[in-house]
């Protein structure tokens, strides 16, 4: 049988895709030591999304709130407040509690992510919401809730807990530089350990995040990051890489696909008993399709919003997959379908 490259180059939507043939080699071998996991593809409600193999969800299932609708304090050199516009405003606690109410009984809400914007020191003040969360679990106990954490304590991460929260999420950044130029953050790399270790203690789901070619397009803070989350008991880890068009112009380039799938395969191999996840955020076009390739055959156990030609990668390197309409850090009911090649149906169906 043809070599990965050969076969995955031969892919009708990777065509001229610019693969590194010795990574992909290196992924080849290593995927004949170990079995590669079944592969899950994430399409959660924060967009619309359709491809030719896997499509996406009509209603809204698992929808992402903000408590600060697109307000943030910090205005990060790579985000600035943009990856807020698409979620759902719930500025006040009646808001959220109504919203989520009316998403159960309507469409079917399975469960939700609740972010919103930091205060200059990374810290998103969720506590008047906790008793909308405490309230809608004990009247929904299946609902799934997904927080992005910020930079809290122990006392913060053990209000979430018993919150109802299940999984919690975080970015771990590994460079003092990119804190204090990207983030405008005047905190140590320490902090961000500090409240993966607080999270960790809890039995919540922790789910960090490392945002690939976070400084400025360039691999700097990623294998300290790696490092850190490698020390503690981590329920899975998300991988996701910048995207320079939420950036002012200019300021960050784009990073080259094989230095992710380096990155995706040396998770891959520090974690080996976690889930290890493609998650939302990753530039567009070929660049996308080449990195999502690689995420298949580095051996990632999911990708969000997979993009055209994953399902043919997966049934190159014999990899079974489903899908699940819900934010890649959490697994809510049923899978809607599975196998290589199948065609999903839409949950609107």
């Amino acid at each position: 049988m043809a070599a990965w490259f050969d076969r995955i180059t031969a892919i009708e939507e990777l065509d001229d895709a610019p693969f590194d043939a010795a990574l992909v080699a290196e992924m080849e071998r290593l995927a004949t030591t170990r079995p590669l996991p079944r592969l899950r593809f994430s399409t959660p409600t924060f967009k619309e999304y359709d491809t030719t193999d896997v499509k996406g969800c009509g209603k809204n299932s698992f929808p992402a709130f903000s408590i600060t609708a697109g307000a943030c304090a910090l205005d990060c050199d790579h985000c600035q407040a943009k990856i807020l516009e698409p979620m759902i405003p719930a500025t006040n606690p009646a808001m959220l509690d109504q919203k989520v109410r009316d998403l159960i009984r309507l469409q079917g809400l399975q469960g939700f992510l609740l972010s919103g914007g930091s205060n200059r020191k990374n810290e998103i003040r969720y506590e008047r919401f906790y008793p909308v969360i405490e309230g809608l679990k004990r009247d929904f106990p299946d609902l799934k809730v997904a927080i992005h954490t910020a930079l809290t304590d122990e006392a913060g991460a053990r209000r979430m807990e018993s919150a109802g929260v299940d999984t919690a999420m975080m970015d771990v950044i590994g460079s003092q530089d990119t804190i204090r130029e990207v983030y405008h953050l005047d905190r140590p790399v320490e902090d961000f350990e500090a409240t993966l270790a607080a999270l960790t203690a809890t039995k919540m789901e922790v789910s960090p995040h490392i945002v690939v070619g976070l400084h400025y397009g360039e691999i700097r803070g990623e294998a300290n990051a790696l490092d850190i989350i490698a020390r503690h008991p981590v329920n899975a880890l998300v991988l996701v890489v910048i995207m320079p068009f939420y950036a002012k112009p200019g300021t960050f380039k784009t990073p080259e696909t094989a230095d992710v799938g380096r990155i995706f395969l040396e998770a891959r191999l520090r974690l080996p008993n976690q889930q290890v996840l493609l998650g939302c955020a990753r530039p567009a076009g070929m660049h996308k399709r080449v990195t999502d390739a690689y995420a298949v055959m580095a051996g990632l156990d999911g990708i969000a919003f997979p993009a055209e030609g994953a399902v043919q990668v997966a049934k190159v390197t014999g990899r079974d997959w489903h899908q699940e309409h819900a934010c890649c850090s959490i697994k809510i009911g049923a899978s809607l379908g599975k196998g290589v090649g199948l065609k999903i149906r839409s949950c609107a169906a």
